[in-house]
């Protein structure tokens, strides 16, 4: 990887949608020998794909929270349905196995506070597997890479 590639990967990840002939002129490269990078970069792995990036208030999912979920048991099998069972929950964005007091990490976004206690109630904190939940409501993302 060096600081071709890097700017490449920067440019891709701030406009995905990005013209070859720009990108190429935004690294200092020639539109042929920048396409050759980028398909490397796709062939080798590092660039796993692309995303559109999706305006959450347009959506009617404005609310976001992140919740740590403490499981009953540390099996694989425990942790297996666990991930099994939110992995259906579209209202799950994100599930992160983590180290710590908690095993996992939830992003969860539904369109406002209501809908949130019902999901956590009725789907999150209902399932077996898990013990206990606790919820950090995001009030400001200053910084978002994901878009």
């Amino acid at each position: 990887m060096d600081r071709i590639n890097e700017n490449i990967l920067r440019e891709l990840s701030a406009d995905g949608r990005i013209s070859n002939i720009d990108l190429a002129d935004r690294v200092g490269l020639s539109p042929s020998a920048c396409l050759r990078r980028v398909q490397e970069l796709e062939r080798s792995g590092v660039i796993e794909g692309y995303r559109a990036v999706i305006n959450r208030k347009a959506m009617g999912r404005d609310f976001i929270a992140y919740v740590a979920v403490g499981l009953n048991g540390h099996t694989k099998a425990v942790q297996e349905d666990f991930e099994r069972a939110v992995a259906a929950m579209d209202e799950v964005l994100e599930c992160h196995n983590i180290t710590g007091t908690v095993e996992y990490l939830l992003r969860v976004e539904v369109a406002d506070l209501a809908s949130y206690k019902a999901f956590h109630m009725d789907r999150l904190g209902t399932l077996s597997q898990v013990n206990t939940l606790t919820t950090y409501v995001v009030m400001g993302s200053p910084k978002d890479a994901r878009g």
